[in-house]
């Protein structure tokens, strides 16, 4: 009984470190940020004897304007403030914080765990993972998203990184091409995401099996593999992954990409936190399905270069689907 009492207080206490660590890193940052803006606003209002006038301009009271148009009675639209201060700040902050983990967790376990190897030797036999046209899709896709990861952190991040190596004059050039590539690539990248959703569909509904998969951790951990089908657990997060953030990530864009479409600037501020969020989302999952598709497993790569992947890997990581593929060619050689 006196273990037991005391392996509760351990438990107890392990779980109040817990938490005490996660308000150190998450909500404490969040509150000095908080006590900073709130404190430079106090200040800016001592400082200034005209912050009255200012703080009614800011309100948004309609006033009277011959122009036609959308807000155009409106002198100054406060929301901008809170919007620049919000992606700015928690968002550029966090979304740093979540990629730069991201990348440290996935380092740590390739250093403890190292990369998946085949746990049987290659046969020599091939089947087609990958049709020519769907490797081109996910190529196109792929590398659309990889340019316009790029050019949008670099808009993001550019005032803090790049203006300190580039200069104000090289980041002011870069950053006019970088934000017309991105305006230009985007909608070309949705048409090529929701191809890819629509051509998959039917493959990426979770089943039992998946659920095995995900208790099995995908067979990352350990030497055993477990079943899967064409898609395992792990492809098929990151495809819905892809149809929500992924999805929100582009009407967003799209919004942001045409403003003259009588949007009002509220909602277009709403659209860019929408897209930043997401776009951040993305790109943590992508880490993950960039490294176990190259580095992080044997033989993953080789179906999206070639479209052929050896017997050995199908069977180990993709089984069932194999198992149906020999199948499939059976009954068409008996009709043969």
């Amino acid at each position: 009984m006196a273990g037991a009492g005391a392996l509760n207080k351990r438990k107890k206490l392990m779980l109040w470190t817990s938490v005490l660590m996660l308000l150190a890193i998450f909500v404490l940052p969040m509150s000095g940020y908080l006590f900073t803006a709130t404190q430079a606003e106090q200040q800016a209002e001592a400082t200034n004897p005209r912050s009255d006038t200012w703080r009614q301009v800011r309100q948004g009271n309609e006033g009277y304007t011959a122009v036609q148009g959308r807000e155009t009675n409106e002198l100054i639209q406060g929301s901008g403030e809170t919007w620049r201060q919000v992606r700015n700040g928690p968002l550029a902050t966090y979304g740093s914080w979540l990629l730069g983990f991201i990348l440290l967790a996935i380092l740590t376990f390739y250093i403890a765990r190292g990369r998946v190897e085949l746990t049987h030797p290659r046969t020599g036999e091939t089947v087609e993972r990958w049709t020519l046209n769907e490797r081109r899709l996910h190529w196109t896709t792929a590398i659309l998203f990889i340019v316009l990861g790029i050019t949008g952190l670099s808009l993001l991040y550019g005032r803090h990184v790049l203006i300190p190596l580039m200069g104000y004059p090289g980041f002011s050039v870069y950053a006019a091409g970088a934000k017309w590539l991105h305006n230009i690539l985007g909608p070309v990248f949705m048409i090529a995401l929701f191809t890819i959703l629509v051509k998959f569909f039917r493959h990426n509904f979770i089943n039992k099996v998946d659920i095995e998969w995900f208790k099995a951790f995908g067979g990352m951990v350990g030497d055993k593999h477990p079943s899967a089908g064409r898609m395992n657990g792990g492809e098929k997060v990151w495809y819905w992954t892809l149809a929500t953030a992924g999805v929100a990530l582009c009407l967003s864009g799209l919004v942001l990409d045409f403003p003259n479409f009588d949007q009002e600037r509220e909602v277009i501020q709403l659209a860019h936190v929408i897209h930043l969020v997401t776009a951040l989302v993305l790109l943590a999952f992508s880490f993950g399905h960039i490294y176990i598709g190259t580095i992080g497993t044997e033989g993953a790569l080789e179906g999206m270069t070639s479209g052929q992947v050896d017997v050995t890997w199908a069977r180990q990581h993709h089984d069932l689907w194999l198992e149906e593929k020999q199948q499939a060619e059976r009954q068409n050689q008996q009709k043969d």
